[in-house]
């Protein structure tokens, strides 16, 4: 059997390859050639093409909250939502890590981008129970929110173009504290949308996206991830694999009485490699890509023919 190895490592490839070009092709926003080839979506793209393939729903950027009814709840009692995350602004919680224990997000820190987590793939934080008790009950009875938290963004806030590294959900804002104004708004696959109080909106996260708020006053959402509806009992066991395994250890703490997960306590040491890697880039480009063209083309080549 060994002369089939080669074959089969070969046709693994092709699955990325065939993979990454269907995720680079399904929306009309794309990221640079040699930018997609180092994004976190082409190590997931065969992952979410299957998502993608047994999905419920129709590929567009944005998808009506009708047909969510269980997040009825959230919208129903958002006032209530809202209270707590004034206090929780105003006691300044609503915050950056100070520590590199926050990779999903570290990068939105640096632009003014705030957070506080409510719950990650598990059950509610510890912090979050103590200080937002009426919100971590609501998202205790809607089982399809898988994430959650307060998200902030300041007057001149601006997140970057990315997509969310896993297709398996799909993302909820809804809105507490916002300019209520076209100013402050998310593009997803090139489509505005401008928050409003009280007001929800669902979106796919694996289209290219960023969001920017060009008003004077603070923006403050509940960010949810939401099950994304499979017609597959074999792909919902999938997702429900990734989501606790792979997903679940990227829990970020608010708090020293919260889990961190396991991505997040080897953040520090990837971050430092990160860190070298930016310095050699600020001397050369050059020499940045044609290090990881060596690194990754290395590798590549090690697995097949080693």
């Amino acid at each position: 059997m060994t002369h089939d190895i080669p074959y089969i490592k070969l046709s693994i490839v092709a699955i990325f390859i065939a993979s990454t070009v269907y995720v680079h092709f399904r929306g009309r926003v794309r990221l640079r050639f040699f930018r997609q080839l180092m994004d976190h979506s082409t190590f997931m793209a065969p992952i979410n093409c299957l998502m993608y393939m047994f999905s419920k729903l129709p590929a567009r950027p944005y998808l009506p909250v009708a047909g969510f009814p269980e997040l009825k709840l959230l919208e129903d009692h958002w006032q209530d939502i809202r209270a707590e995350a004034f206090k929780l602004a105003a006691a300044g919680e609503i915050k950056k890590s100070d520590k590199y224990d926050d990779a999903g997000f570290n990068s939105f820190f640096k632009t003014g981008w705030t957070r506080f987590h409510l719950k990650w793939y598990d059950e509610a934080h510890s912090s979050a129970r103590e200080l937002c008790p009426v919100t971590t009950e609501l998202l205790q009875r809607i089982p399809t929110v898988k994430a959650a938290m307060f998200a902030a963004l300041p007057p001149g806030g601006r997140l970057v173009t990315h997509r969310d590294p896993f297709a398996g959900s799909l993302r909820y804002h809804l809105g507490l504290v916002t300019p209520n104004a076209d100013s402050c708004y998310i593009s997803v696959d090139g489509e505005r949308y401008s928050w409003r109080d009280g007001e929800g909106v669902i979106f796919d996260e694996t289209y290219l996206h960023y969001a920017e708020n060009q008003s004077d006053m603070m923006r403050i959402i509940l960010f949810c991830d939401i099950e994304r509806p499979l017609n597959n009992p074999v792909a919902r066991w999938f997702n429900h694999f990734i989501s606790h395994t792979l997903i679940r250890a990227a829990s970020a703490p608010n708090s020293e009485t919260d889990r961190t997960g396991g991505i997040n306590r080897l953040f520090a040491y990837v971050q430092q490699v990160r860190l070298f890697g930016k310095r050699i880039k600020a001397r050369s480009r050059f020499a940045y890509y044609g290090l990881q063209w060596l690194i990754f083309g290395g590798l590549l080549v090690w697995w097949l023919f080693g």
